[in-house]
């Protein structure tokens, strides 16, 4: 068995076998088409093809935000750590992501909220008018979504991939009732890598 060593033959092999697997990705948009891609990439799950939901106006929303270098917010580091810096640099766009920072772990103890929350809380205006991403926290998204209602959060564009069977069903669904651009997954499905590859997918195709 011959194995495939170089990461950029890989990644295009996979993308082709993606392709071929899936005949109907090219009825997708060719935006559309790359963040699903990429979902299935992550995944290595071929039934994601229909699961990604993506609303009218959000790939251009989210393109419209990296090209004039808004920030990205996340709602945990793993995310953060996954997305492709070297295209954020080309663009000036920076990522926050407070679930670590001390005042945040403070407010949650004191509080009994989740560090997720509160996090959000506290740095969702550093992504105005940028893409704010959750994959891991239910309770971050719930929040974001509370805080888009009250005006007091104003993202162009949410990711919302938070993954598991308490809360992140309701709190996806909670999302595509905001009126605010998204890209997600319905469900108990989703996850940091999903939602570092949604993004990626925009930051590629800036």
């Amino acid at each position: 068995m011959d194995i495939i060593k170089d990461p950029g033959q890989i990644e295009r092999t996979s993308m082709s076998i993606i392709e071929q697997s899936l005949p109907d990705l090219k009825n997708f948009p060719s935006v559309e088409r790359d963040i699903v891609k990429r979902v299935i990439h992550t995944t290595g799950d071929l039934g994601c093809i229909y699961l990604v939901n993506i609303s009218p106006g959000a790939v251009e929303a989210g393109l419209d935000a990296i090209r004039k270098g808004f920030s990205v917010l996340t709602d945990v580091n793993m995310l953060k750590s996954g997305l492709i810096s070297g295209r954020m640099d080309k663009f000036g766009v920076r990522s926050h992501c407070l679930i670590s920072d001390p005042e945040v772990v403070l407010e949650a103890r004191e509080n009994g909220l989740t560090r997720a929350m509160v996090a959000m809380k506290r740095g969702a205006a550093m992504a105005d008018n940028g893409i704010i991403a959750v994959g891991n926290a239910p309770t971050a998204l719930f929040e974001l979504c509370r805080m888009i209602r009250d005006k007091e959060a104003h993202p162009a564009l949410v990711v919302g991939t938070p993954v598991g069977f308490v809360g992140a069903a309701e709190s996806k669904e909670m999302l595509m009732e905001t009126g605010v651009p998204y890209i997600t997954m319905p469900g108990t499905r989703g996850g940091s890598t999903v939602a570092a590859s949604i993004v990626n997918a925009l930051l590629l195709q800036a």
